[in-house]
């Protein structure tokens, strides 16, 4: 089989896509990557991203916030 019949496969996404896969901006994926909030591969200084553990991590917080009771109505402080 020639390179040229052969499928390149995409393992990985750069900062950029994945901000763009997941719907938010460049900054703020960079800031959680700072702050360890979001599963990163880290390729020297370059920040990599796995699709697989993006939705993994995408349904994590659909059911975190799923678990947490919503709170309405202003509380009175004695």
């Amino acid at each position: 089989m020639d390179l040229e019949q052969q499928e390149v496969i995409q393992v990985t996404m750069t900062a950029n896509e994945a901000a763009q896969y997941i719907g938010i901006s460049y900054w703020k994926l960079l800031d959680m990557v700072k702050k360890h909030e979001v599963p990163y591969i880290a390729c020297g200084s370059r920040k990599l991203f796995r699709k697989e553990a993006l939705d993994r991590w995408m349904e994590e917080q659909e059911k975190k916030a799923l678990e947490k009771p919503i709170q309405r109505g202003i509380r009175k402080i004695y």
